[in-house]
């Protein structure tokens, strides 16, 4: 059976898993469509959040991003993972026992303001927005590939399913759907990860395979530093591709950006009670550890493959270059997506591939070798997981698998934002605030159409993202440090934190991320509108875009301190509620 076909087989499999149980699930009211009743099993929960979390960023983008950025590329992982452990002992439980549905619900009550509960509800919606952003342009790429058609069409294709069983089933739905898809995403990842370390190294374990040796005796990692700088790049284990300081800034807002995701902090609702939110935690920390210590492996092991295919002889020796009219088939199935292009410059039928903005490597090809520059004129990073099998020439039932996968990641993400941009707007914005006394269907009316017009915009903008999915997704993580993670913290910890100091913090935060994002980024909607160059020579004290969300997070602490020092305490009852809220109590 030919790839596609295949392909099309396993992919319409789970599309019929995910949509049977969305009807299976339906949401029957509102506590169904936000929390799922509060009935799901902790370690189910913990499947589902892991699901939640890892999104196409994690599954498609970020191993990519590894591949191509290296040592740097650390700040992810470091991210992700100790965000992770930030939300579930500094935040789940505490607002779990709180008990409200949503994050805006929490800020309104904690700081008895319903002008605060907007604000957080602006918060979330520039989070979630610009987070789904990346989910659907990876739903894109997966349905591109496997089609083999333009991104476009296959982003279309995505948001077709995404609003089927998303809109349909609530929390209810997606929770359930969610572990379905944790299953195929998770075998999907590590099963290719396997094949390919044991074809490079012969250990079956990616973690240990990506510190052993190649059939020549020489390190993997060794083996890659070498034959990177032999093509004029930096060795793949050297800092390179970002700053110091912008690798531990991003860190930092990856970390505490994840503490403040809203529809990750959600699934903790789910569950019966306050125990099964902390057990749940633990249990979604075993689950995302799996693919995140695969990831490395599988960056490098990527690349290692990509460089051999594209240029598998002796570096710098014509004659051990690809012929364009004997290149692989998996480099034409890519060109047909407009994710990978390439030139033949010098006419020679040959590809090269090296580093062309190195003026000392790239005078030496051409005197040498008749080098007119790199031939392979684009390499979208987040092709990188993708590709990985059909270039280590893995069988294609391993291909097909490897694109449920990744398919799987981006929906179940997008569904749980989804979730959260239509109950912020039904439940926090329209009766919190708006007409409070709207009936139940009329609510759940609004959420699933506010689902259905954020699906639109999503992929819109999924069209024109402002960068790679993970790097898009980290803007998202960084607006979240910014604005929500400083208010809920000081909301949990800080009893004397009042309305204006939380109001004005949520604000400096947000707005200042912002404006700086949208100097160097421009309008997410029109590319080419920043304001300012958007190279590390442009950026304000070098400090990358999506490392800012640190910055505008320590902004939003000082403000919200200085103004609550000025301006009258909270009421005394909200005081004691913080501190109940920090006791702990059996159940």
């Amino acid at each position: 059976m030919d790839l596609q076909t295949l392909s099309l087989l396993v992919v319409g499999a789970t599309f019929a898993l995910y949509i049977g149980i969305a009807i299976w699930a339906r949401a029957g009211g509102t506590s169904d469509f936000y929390v799922a009743g509060k009935g799901i099993n902790p370690i189910a929960n913990g499947m589902a959040t892991a699901a939640d979390w890892m999104s196409a960023a994690s599954f498609i983008s970020m191993a990519g991003l590894i591949a191509f950025l290296g040592y740097s590329g650390a700040a992810y992982l470091m991210g992700w993972t100790g965000g992770y452990v930030l939300m579930a002992l500094l935040l789940a439980p505490y607002l779990r026992k709180f008990g409200k549905f949503t994050v805006p619900q929490f800020i309104g009550d904690r700081f008895y303001s319903q002008t605060a509960r907007i604000i957080a509800v602006i918060s979330l919606l520039v989070i979630s927005i610009t987070y789904v952003i990346g989910q659907m342009r990876g739903v894109g790429i997966a349905f591109s590939n496997i089609l083999n058609v333009d991104l476009t069409i296959g982003l279309i294709s995505g948001m077709v399913i995404v609003f089927f069983y998303a809109v349909l089933g609530g929390m209810k739905g997606i929770t359930y759907t969610q572990i379905a898809q944790y299953c195929v995403m998770i075998f999907a990842y590590t099963v290719p990860a396997i094949f390919i370390s044991l074809q490079l190294t012969g250990v079956a374990l990616p973690q240990i395979g990506l510190g052993s040796t190649l059939a020549d005796d020489r390190y993997l990692l060794d083996a890659l530093d070498q034959t990177l700088i032999d093509l004029g790049f930096n060795a793949y284990t050297a800092l390179g591709g970002m700053s110091l300081l912008n690798m531990f800034l991003l860190t930092v807002a990856l970390m505490i950006g994840t503490a403040g995701l809203p529809h990750v902090i959600v699934r903790f609702f789910t569950v019966p009670r306050i125990r099964d939110a902390r057990k749940s935690a633990g249990w979604a920390l075993v689950f995302i550890a799996i693919l995140y210590t695969t990831a490395p492996a599988v960056g490098a092991m990527a690349m290692w493959n990509f460089l051999n295919t594209v240029q598998p002889g002796e570096v710098g020796s014509p004659e051990g270059n690809v012929l364009l009219e004997e290149r692989p088939d998996w480099m034409e199935r890519w060109e047909r997506t407009g994710l990978l292009q390439f030139e033949d410059k010098n006419e020679d039928g040959r590809i090269q591939y090296y580093n062309d903005r190195n003026p000392e490597f790239a005078a030496m090809a051409e005197e040498q070798y008749g080098w007119q520059g790199n031939e392979v004129i684009r390499v979208d990073r987040d092709i990188m997981v993708l590709a990985n099998p059909e270039i280590a020439g893995l069988p294609n039932w391993v291909i097909a698998l490897v694109a449920a996968g990744g398919i799987a990641a981006a929906l179940s993400t997008a569904a749980g934002l989804l979730l959260a941009i239509s109950s912020a707007i039904s439940h926090d914005l329209l009766k919190g605030v708006i007409a409070p006394k709207i009936s139940e269907k009329t609510e759940l009316w609004a959420a699933r159409i506010s689902m259905a017009a954020a699906i639109l915009l999503a992929g819109y903008l999924g069209l024109n993202p402002p960068g790679f999915a993970a790097e898009v997704v980290a803007l998202a993580f960084g607006l979240a440090a910014a604005s929500l993670f400083p208010t809920l913290m000081m909301g949990i910890f800080f009893k004397n934190m009042n309305k204006q100091g939380a109001i004005v913090g949520m604000l400096v935060g947000l707005l200042s991320t912002l404006v700086y994002i949208f100097l160097f980024k421009g309008w997410f909607f029109l590319p080419g509108t920043n304001v300012l160059p958007d190279t590390p020579d442009g950026w304000i004290l070098g400090i990358n875009p999506s490392s800012f969300g640190t910055i505008g997070a320590i902004l939003n602490f000082a403000s919200a301190i200085l103004v609550a020092k000025v301006t009258a305490p909270p009421p005394a009852h909200i005081q004691e509620l913080v501190e109940s809220v920090r006791v702990p109590r059996a159940g």
